[in-house]
């Protein structure tokens, strides 16, 4: 692997391209959940999840680390097998076109003179965590590593769009990348956005991460961030953005990445949704990553439980932690808050007596919303959310 600097030749993977450094084994704590633990270029050893197209899922322990994932642990999902491997930056351009008054066609240099703006916020896999959903559905079988939270750094896409010009009777804004099917009939992978929702000034064409360019599996060089909303909206290696007089009803959006259309996304378990609509904004999720489940720690010594708490951008207000089951609850104390849509940490001491304890974390966003005592169900395994357990032996 080689990479010339944010503005040099441009960025290739070795050759061959995303081969397998090292191999061993990591396992999830779902059913069959071992998987090969494997470095890819730009990558510490990551759970792969499938190789083609790659998947790859962060180490638990990584979120123990820090609320700020690192740029070499950062979770990768791709929908199709031609994803690329040699991008030069010389060539590279982002066309938009459609309803607008001026078609552009930007280089990442003109990008980068446009005035930036820069914020943490997660991105998440809509199937993070499928693997825990009974019963079980068809897709990556994922545990809790899908997501990350980073510093992004890019141009407002309502920046873009304005000084393209979008005209009257605009309704969405489409958005493709590099990334192409290898099999005949297989639809490309285009998302879209309603036009309210692309000029809200949060939406970013971002350039940089934690501080430096974009990994190549995460989307360099541009890619889109959607804050708060499932990372099937976050298109990587951006190339084109259509603005549209209708809406998209494409694969991707009319058929995948949909959720029953009721407001916890769930069905009875086995069974269909009347009716669906595209995914969209995060629920409120929270974890811990101390301990894990099945461990052992020392009776009558005071530990400290820590983790983590997001949601689709209200924010945090409480985090509650209970060490017998859910029958008592004490509030943690949250730690310095990175904005809206990032992790925000939590923190609290427990004693345990000797014997098993069911550790639990709700937490409660600034509109009310927490999370259900049980896990709730869907067709496609999307959004979960469900107040965590995590059992330990205190010995």
């Amino acid at each position: 692997m080689r990479s010339a600097g944010a503005l040099g030749a441009g960025l290739a993977l070795g050759a061959p391209a995303l081969r397998a450094l090292a191999a061993e084994t990591y396992t999830l704590p779902i059913a069959n959940g071992q998987r090969p633990l494997v470095r890819y270029p730009q990558k510490r050893p990551m759970i792969v999840v499938t190789s083609r197209p790659p998947q790859l899922e962060t180490p638990w322990e990584v979120f123990n680390d820090g609320v700020v994932t690192p740029n070499d642990a950062f979770f990768v999902r791709y929908h199709l097998a031609g994803i690329p491997t040699n991008i030069d930056l010389d060539s590279y351009r982002i066309t938009v076109k459609g309803k607008v008054a001026s078609p552009l066609s930007l280089s990442v240099a003109a990008l980068r003179q446009m005035d930036a703006v820069e914020y943490h916020a997660v991105n998440q896999c809509s199937g993070n965590s499928r693997g825990f959903f009974e019963p079980r559905v068809a897709g990556g079988q994922l545990g809790n590593g899908a997501m990350g939270n980073a510093k992004w750094r890019g141009v407002p896409l309502k920046a873009v769009l304005a000084k393209a010009g979008i005209q009257q009777g605009a309704l969405q804004v489409k958005f493709d990348g590099l990334d192409v099917p290898v099999t005949t009939g297989t639809p490309d992978f285009v998302k879209a956005l309603d036009v309210d929702h692309a000029m809200d000034g949060e939406v970013i064409l971002a350039y940089a991460m934690n501080d430096t360019d974009l990994p190549m599996l995460n989307g360099y060089p541009v890619r889109l961030v959607v804050p708060g909303w499932y990372g099937t909206y976050w298109v990587k290696h951006l190339t084109e953005i259509t603005v549209l007089d209708g809406v998209l009803n494409d694969y991707w959006m009319a058929t995948a990445y949909r959720i029953p259309d009721n407001a916890c996304a769930c069905v009875p378990p086995g069974t269909a949704p009347a009716k669906a609509v595209p995914i969209n904004r995060f629920n409120v999720r929270s974890f811990v990553t101390s301990v894990r489940d099945g461990d052992t720690i020392r009776a009558g010594m005071p530990i400290t439980l820590r983790g983590i708490a997001f949601d689709g951008g209200y924010g945090i207000r409480d985090v509650a932690v209970s060490t017998d089951g859910g029958r008592t609850w004490t509030s943690a104390a949250l730690g310095r808050e990175l904005g809206k849509y990032s992790f925000r940490e939590w923190q609290t001491t427990a004693t345990l007596a000797a014997g098993t304890h069911e550790i639990r974390v709700r937490t409660i966003n600034s509109i009310g919303q927490s999370q259900p005592a049980e896990a709730l169900w869907n067709p496609a395994g999307y959004m979960r959310n469900v107040v965590e357990t995590i059992r330990v032996r205190a010995a």
